[in-house]
């Protein structure tokens, strides 16, 4: 079968989702670039998301679906618990990450640091502050996901962490969020562990500079 290929910046967090999952699973792949935005993007992904996987003739959009694909068709340890409750509490996580938590730590917080910068502007301190409450109360929240087990699900690793990951490492580049994950210390310790994993190292590993 050809090689699979993840379509989609580097930087993005669930680009670095999806890269973790297939090195979590000892998937080789190669990262293909793409103009966000651009008429290539859009006839890939109808609504402009990123990652977009293509293996051989499977394309899949949404990184859960490509990451619960690289699980299910790799032979590398499952990343899906085996206990109904495991596998509910994996996808709660995982859903509250796509419907609730991005927005809250990178969308409506990080970015605001970002996107500016990038432009060659200064960011807005207004924008950054009113992003803090929820960007605070996320981190609480996941904050007593990781209080009674090393992982989110339990004593195994598992899609779940590997959505986690990305979302916190990148806001907690920026002073509130290291303020807040300070103050999370199940996370904390849950993060940490993430960042020994040679997942997190390969996919972290030149990054542009987000500061």
């Amino acid at each position: 079968m050809a090689d699979l290929v993840l379509i989609g910046p580097a930087v993005s967090s669930y680009v670095r989702t999806a890269r973790m999952t297939c090195i979590e699973k000892g998937v080789p792949h190669t990262l293909e670039p793409l103009e966000l935005g651009s008429d290539a993007h859009k006839k890939l992904h109808p609504w402009g998301r990123v990652p977009v996987l293509r293996h051989g003739d499977v394309t899949l959009i949404e990184t859960s679906a490509i990451a619960r694909y690289v699980d299910e068709t790799a032979s590398g340890p499952k990343l899906v618990p085996s206990t109904p409750v495991e596998r509910a509490v994996m996808e709660q996580w995982i859903s509250a990450i796509n419907c609730y938590i991005y927005d809250s730590l990178v969308r409506n917080y990080a970015l605001k640091y970002i996107l500016p910068r990038f432009a060659g502007e200064s960011p807005d301190p207004q924008a950054i502050k009113a992003g803090v409450p929820n960007m605070e109360r996320d981190f609480a929240l996941l904050d007593g996901a990781y209080a009674k087990s090393k992982f989110i699900t339990g004593e195994a690793l598992s899609l779940a962490d590997l959505f986690v990951a990305p979302v916190v490492a990148t806001a907690a580049i920026f002073p509130e969020g290291q303020a807040a994950l300070g103050k999370a210390k199940n996370l904390a310790r849950a993060f940490e562990t993430f960042t020994q994993r040679e997942s997190f190292k390969k996919v972290h590993e030149g990054l542009p500079p987000l500061k």
